[in-house]
């Protein structure tokens, strides 16, 4: 099995936050599903979606999930929102969900210093019954693929690595 960790989540839920903190604590790589999507397609998330459409980013994503499970090994892989679909996610390492309520990951974003430019990157947040839906459609999915789940709406980020640590650990 690979010893890589794959975070998956709901956008906004902390995603790459937790992974570069995991990353510098323990100094392993951080890989991030989205940045590898755009830098070969050399475009940007919402400007693939937009030209080519859904259906066209989940292959790209897969061929991301089909490289990670080739090429990678000892890393700690933040993904997009939906990379939970990919059909060989087990492959890849352990699977770990950052779990909030979408109140709480609204809230998060809504209220950090950088606000503007943390909705900006998600502009489904532009339309929060939207956004809320897709949640409710992958809530429980998320908690199906997961290894592990990491309740982060009570923990502060040192807490909520080191909980992923020490329960990655004993998983591997």
């Amino acid at each position: 099995m690979k010893k890589n960790i794959i975070l998956i989540g709901f956008m906004g839920v902390g995603k790459g936050t937790t992974a570069r903190a995991y990353s510098k604590k323990y100094g392993v790589f951080n890989i991030d599903t989205d940045d590898l999507i755009e830098s070969k397609e050399n475009m940007k998330i919402k400007e693939i979606f937009k030209k080519y459409g859904e259906k066209k980013f989940r292959l790209i994503e897969q061929e991301c999930a089909n490289w990670i499970e080739k090429s990678v090994n000892h890393s700690f892989i933040s993904c997009g929102g939906g990379f939970y679909k990919v059909d060989n996610l087990k492959k890849l390492g352990v699977v770990v969900l950052l779990d909030a309520s979408y109140d709480w990951i609204y809230n998060r974003l809504s209220t950090a210093k950088n606000a503007k430019s943390k909705l900006k990157k998600r502009p489904l947040f532009s339309e929060p019954q939207k956004a809320k839906k897709l949640y409710k459609e992958r809530e429980e999915a998320y908690k199906k693929v997961a290894d592990i789940i990491i309740d982060v709406e009570t923990k502060d980020l040192t807490d909520i690595v080191e909980e992923i640590n020490q329960k990655v650990y004993f998983h591997l």
